[in-house]
């Protein structure tokens, strides 16, 4: 139950609801008491998992391309996604960002990425993302909890 907790905070934390999987990650880590590449993999799999949802929600932005209240006119809309399917895919890299990240997600639906690059890149930068913060947690542990995680 403890690692579908970890993976319904991940998933809502990749939204753009407020939430702090790194905290309950972190939380977990200390504890010594679970797998460390479990942790890592319903992490990961959670965040990606709400970045996708994000990618969903913002696919759907165009359907409103046309209205005359949408901020954005057809010809400016062309132009950004030309731009950004050259140059701007690769900002998914940094989709764990704190703030800006879960809105890249969305853009990246905008512009219609590739699914499977999408989802790739975002795969990418949230596991290491994760990675690092079990690592913190790891060097949290040995400094005040003793090494028992250390054995996972």
């Amino acid at each position: 139950m403890a690692y579908f907790s970890l993976f319904l905070t991940a998933f809502v934390s990749a939204t753009l609801l407020p939430s702090s999987s790194e905290l309950v990650l972190t939380a977990m880590v200390t504890q010594g008491s679970y797998h460390l590449v479990l942790l890592w993999l319903f992490a990961t799999l959670g965040n990606v998992l709400g970045s996708c949802v994000n990618y969903a929600l913002g696919t759907q932005v165009t359907r409103f391309q046309h209205k005359k209240w949408f901020p954005v006119s057809a010809a400016a809309m062309e132009k950004a996604t030309r731009r950004f399917n050259r140059y701007g895919v690769y900002s998914l890299f940094f989709a764990w960002l704190p703030v800006i990240g879960d809105p890249l997600t969305v853009i990246g639906g905008i512009f219609r990425v590739r699914f499977w690059l999408f989802v790739a890149i975002v795969s990418i930068g949230k596991g290491v993302r994760y990675w690092v913060v079990i690592l913190m947690a790891l060097g949290i542990q040995s400094l005040y909890g003793g090494g028992e995680a250390l054995a996972n």
